[in-house]
């Protein structure tokens, strides 16, 4: 894959289904993430509705109008005093790892989010998964907390490790 024929914009409306199907393949076939069963479209719009504020953002890397992955970056919690706190995620569409594609995706949300108000990005990491693990360390993530057995799918239970990383310019 030749990084120089994707182009990492904002999401639109148009993406919503595109980038549902690349999260859904994760539901059904990796414990990336803990939902049990796909998303539909109404939770995606809003989902997408939740992401679009100076602090909260949604790309996707398109190549021909054909999403190969996204990064979001959302509420961490509903409370207002976590407000400067967003949690991020980045997926690939099937195939497509190993790339280099979810390092340029979150480069350019962590960009964003670095340029906004906000002072801390968390992100949940469903263990094993090295390159996950990898990818936040190499962009100044740190492990702060080890939950064991704290998901359960698949007929098994996951540990989840929590990072972190601060905004560049502490405020």
């Amino acid at each position: 894959m030749e990084m120089e024929s994707e182009r990492i914009r904002p999401a639109t409306d148009a993406d919503l289904e595109q980038i549902n199907a690349i999260y859904n393949h994760y539901v059904e076939t990796s414990h990336a993430t803990f939902d049990l069963a796909p998303t539909d479209m109404e939770y995606r719009r809003e989902w997408f509705a939740e992401r679009q504020d100076a602090r909260h953002h949604v790309f996707v890397a398109d190549r021909g109008g054909e999403n190969l992955g996204y990064a979001a970056a959302g509420r961490y919690r509903p409370r207002a005093a976590y407000d400067t706190t967003v949690e991020s995620s980045v997926y690939v569409a099937p195939g497509l790892q190993g790339h280099g594609l979810g390092r340029a995706l979150y480069r350019v949300l962590l960009e964003a989010v670095d340029a906004s108000d906000a002072h801390r990005v968390v992100a949940g990491v469903a263990l094993p998964n090295p390159a996950s693990v990898a990818l936040h360390l190499e962009f100044g993530f740190r492990c702060v907390a080890h939950f064991s057995e704290q998901g359960h799918k698949f007929g098994r239970f996951w540990d989840v490790d929590w990072y972190e990383r601060g905004s560049p310019d502490p405020r």
